[in-house]
């Protein structure tokens, strides 16, 4: 989600509440596009981030420092010859465009009170930082805009400054419901972009919402509205424009699982509801979690859009050799299947066998069938002969096909469990790389790939780099990711593998006889154990454990999942076993809901 209006003005009211009367300590530009000021006010220390990238426009409040270049560029150091240790009087939004202006008061080489203007363009491509006077004209700028660049706009050095109109929007703060109508309800568009493309600040996700609420379908088009679809909508809109004025923000964050899909600085009722558009657009369970600052939900909502799109991208190559394997066994485990069918038949030629050499003596010389009464189902049946061969040969032909489908059977049912027993270690090795957090986790999934054989590992061939096993090579790289520690309600400590090496650690080495197992019934997902401490755990604690398991399973994605759980005295793990499996006969089962929201995590 951009910047839109709203949100910009929940960043003003919070830089007005922090910054307003404080002084300009630092300037710095570590990036061509970017300012990092250091204000000192009450006391406090602030750090502002402001960033004009076309990609990724920002500003926000940080505690984080970055690196300057040795030698400062051109704009920041005419703002430090003009407003550095100059005083924040004043920090506005005109309208509620994305546009911040801060009005800074300084002395100027006379001694005599000066004012100017840092103005902050947050607009996609078109993102600028603007240094101007006090009478609107552009000092210089952090990115210079020519007229080959903009018919629109010019924004260098000697231009006067303005917010270029090049569409017809209202002021949603200032509009009544008559220009609401004729802006809005006279496009014969879907409702949904009548009201972003017709209001100012007003983004799609908010346009949705405001629908959402008035229980209009978006898609309608926006002149086709009863009188009363447009009074409705039009309150609701009032509705949110009030909130906006009284300044009564809600900084959230909308999750998939552990992923950020969005954020804003009203409630987003749109998600929710898991029927709605945008929830089943999203493809899952979705959670909101509310923030106190918006400086806190931008930092925390692109810091782990980033970790994670770095984790995805590192862990390109090892999701390919998983899924081919995946995709090479789901093949495999489907021509063993149809060919383990083509045995059902086997018994059938056995019977046929058994009656010719029973029956035998009526069949006349070159028949090609005979009737005989089955005595298995006392029904009878009739069965093929070759006439070319005696009664005795035709039972022994069948008794042949009998004895190679039943040695088929035998081989494919073993095949086939092996091979279903690789399908889900496979597949249990991708859910681990779905909640993969750090470049740590990939490690230790690596490792497994490598150690079952679908990786080879590089290194030396010398005898020291030798595994001993299957003919890898190299030396194993030293494992530091940690199971997930989670605190519940009651005080029980729980713990959850990343991966199938750390579930059996857990469970076997980790976990004494009287704590309990969790794990999701009949689909591959973490083991969750949660430490007793020899105390009788809680109906609390059981059903956050189990929302543990059911979250960090392939079914994640889902409302609820079925999860098993038992002591971990009643667990055995089999000779030869693939790590993570475990055999158990004496368990209970409950359905969990894969929500997690609300657990304590302990960051060990």
């Amino acid at each position: 989600m951009a910047l839109d209006g709203i949100v910009i003005s929940n960043i003003v009211n919070e830089l007005n509440c922090s910054l307003v009367g404080g002084r300009l300590y630092k300037i710095a530009q570590p990036e061509a596009d970017e300012l990092l000021l250091t204000i000192k006010n009450n006391g406090t220390q602030y750090r502002l981030t402001i960033s004009a990238n076309a990609g990724l426009p920002l500003i926000y409040l940080t505690d984080v420092n970055k690196t300057s270049p040795i030698t400062a560029p051109n704009f920041c150091m005419l703002l430090r010859k003009h407003v550095n240790n100059g005083r924040i009087i004043r920090i506005s939004q005109p309208g509620l465009e994305r546009v911040i202006d801060f009005e800074l008061e300084h002395l100027n080489e006379m001694g005599d009170l000066c004012k100017k203007h840092l103005i902050v363009e947050l607009m996609g491509k078109h993102s600028n930082i603007i240094f101007c006077d006090d009478k609107n004209m552009i000092i210089d700028s952090i990115k210079h805009v020519s007229s080959q660049m903009s018919s629109v706009r010019e924004v260098l050095p000697g231009r006067e400054y303005f917010i270029p109109q090049t569409t017809d929007k209202a002021n949603p703060l200032e509009v009544d419901y008559e220009t609401f109508a004729e802006l809005v309800y006279s496009k014969p568009i879907p409702l949904v972009k009548a009201i972003y493309t017709s209001i100012t600040g007003i983004s799609p996700i908010v346009s949705e919402e405001l629908c959402y609420d008035a229980s209009i379908d978006s898609t309608t088009p926006a002149n086709v509205l009863s009188e009363n679809e447009q009074k409705h909508l039009y309150t609701i809109f009032k509705g949110i424009m009030e909130t906006v004025s009284s300044k009564q923000y809600i900084p959230n964050i909308v999750y998939k699982g552990n992923e950020p899909i969005e954020f804003g600085s009203l409630e987003l009722s749109i998600y929710q509801d898991t029927d709605s558009k945008e929830s089943k657009k999203a493809g899952g369970l979705l959670t909101c979690v509310k923030y106190s600052t918006i400086s806190e939900v931008l930092h925390t909502f692109y810091a782990t859009k980033n970790a994670i799109s770095r984790i995805r991208q590192r862990s390109v190559d090892l999701r390919k050799i998983l899924n081919t394997a995946l995709e090479r066994n789901y093949k495999k485990y489907d021509l063993q299947l149809k060919q383990l069918k083509d045995t059902d038949k086997r018994d059938k030629f056995k019977v046929y066998g058994e009656l010719i050499n029973t029956y035998g003596y009526g069949i006349e010389s070159g028949s090609k069938s005979f009737e005989a009464l089955n005595y298995y189902t006392n029904e009878m049946i009739t069965i093929p002969l070759d006439n070319m061969l005696t009664p005795k040969e035709n039972a022994v032909k069948y008794f042949d096909k009998y004895n190679k489908l039943k040695r088929t059977f035998e081989a494919d049912t073993k095949l086939v469990a092996e091979t279903s027993s690789e399908i889900n270690h496979l597949e249990s090795i991708s859910t681990s790389l779905d909640i993969a957090l750090a470049e740590e986790d990939l490690v230790q999934l690596k490792e497994e790939l490598i150690e079952y054989g679908y990786i080879r590992r590089k290194g030396p061939t010398g005898k020291k780099g030798l595994l001993g096993k299957k003919g890898y090579v190299g030396k194993k790289v030293k494992i530091t990711s940690k199971p997930f520690h989670y605190i519940s309600s009651d005080g029980f400590h729980m713990y959850v593998g990343k991966n199938n090496f750390q579930n059996d650690e857990l469970t076997f080495k980790f976990a004494n006889g009287g704590d309990w197992w969790f794990h999701s019934k009949t689909i591959p997902g973490s083991h969750v154990i949660v430490k007793t401490g020899g105390n009788e755990l809680t109906d609390k604690t059981y059903e956050e454990a189990a929302s543990l398991a059911a979250h960090y399973s392939k079914g994640r994605d889902q409302e609820k999942v079925e999860i098993d759980y038992t002591e971990r005295k009643n667990l055995k793990k089999p000779n030869a076993a693939k790590p993570g499996f475990v055999i158990y006969n004496t368990n209970f089962s409950m359905v969990a809901d894969t929500d997690i929201s609300g657990l304590n995590i302990i960051h060990d």
